[in-house]
């Protein structure tokens, strides 16, 4: 069992084994499951986010408030006949991210990784990565489970949820587990996993929680695509040897601290930020009438 960052390297470097390969070791100890029924259950999460990001790339995916969609779509056709400024790997994890989170707004299937509003940052980054790596199934699997194994320091030492700790506990988690999931699909050390996820969540840091009209559309959408290219710049960044001069465990303590700070209209009750802006409002008075309270 591990607690935190430093535990779940210290236990990878000792074993001389990946990071995935612990979390899948504690999946099987807690749950008193069977090595192959783990992979079974996350080979079952990979097909959900898959059909997400093809729906949401392919199909006229659309939010019934109206609000969102299509966007991923829009993106895609973009970079497959533009020379695109970012570059074809960054925007294809960006559109794939948007896709995804635009399928949860539209009630569509996704997986939450950590939360359905940050549910694209993830599947953002291994599809674009499959493209570029071209990983067997297992080694995608394996992403998952690395991801998992950050995500669950952070929601047993911080948070992942916006109306507790803002969308730095919800999208910066999610950056940071990708970051972190990517770098050891690259070939990375645990370490430099470590690394990734405390340079990702770091840069989200104080990301407030300010849904338009309450729902899990704008700005969360936009928030996974800057999420997904976030991964993949920390992820470079630690595989170049870069590291974070706070080390990963205090990174994920000053986002918990920040977002007990928080004002409570920061934290998903869509009183303040763009929630409260006059078109946030017009929105909401669209979508639910003047009277209306989110």
């Amino acid at each position: 069992m591990f607690r935190n960052v430093e535990e779940l390297v210290a236990i990878a470097e000792k074993e001389g084994i990946q990071i995935s390969e612990v979390m899948i070791r504690q999946e099987m100890k807690i749950h008193d499951r069977s090595r192959e029924e783990v992979i079974a259950q996350m080979e079952r999460n990979l097909a959900v986010m898959e059909k997400a990001v093809h729906r949401g790339i392919h199909e006229e995916v659309k939010s019934l408030s109206g609000l969102t969609g299509g966007d991923g779509k829009k993106l895609y056709e973009y970079i497959q006949s533009n020379d695109t400024l970012a570059g074809p790997l960054m925007l294809d994890a960006v559109a794939k991210a948007m896709a995804t989170n635009e399928v949860n707004a539209a009630m569509g299937t996704i997986c939450a990784t950590p939360t359905a509003g940050s549910a694209g940052v993830a599947p953002g980054v291994l599809f674009a990565l499959k493209d570029k790596l071209n990983p067997t199934r297992e080694q995608m699997v394996r992403f998952l489970f690395t991801s998992g194994a950050f995500g669950f320091v952070v929601a047993n030492n911080a948070s992942i949820s916006g109306a507790a700790g803002g969308c730095q506990a919800e999208v910066g988690s999610a950056t940071g587990m990708a970051a972190a999931a990517a770098v050891e699909m690259a070939g990375g050390t645990p370490q430099q996993s470590a690394e990734a996820m405390a340079i990702a969540l770091k840069n989200m840091l104080g990301l407030v929680c300010d849904p338009v009209a309450g729902l899990v559309e704008v700005p969360c959408v936009k928030r996974n695509a800057a999420g997904a290219s976030g991964a993949i710049v920390s992820a470079d960044l630690a595989l170049a040897g870069i590291k974070s001069r706070i080390p990963c465990d205090e990174v994920i303590d000053a986002m918990y601290r920040i977002g007990q700070s928080m004002p409570s209209a920061l934290r998903e009750t869509a009183e303040g930020g763009l929630a409260a802006t006059p078109t946030g409002r017009k929105y909401q008075e669209k979508i639910f009438g003047k009277s209306a309270k989110v």
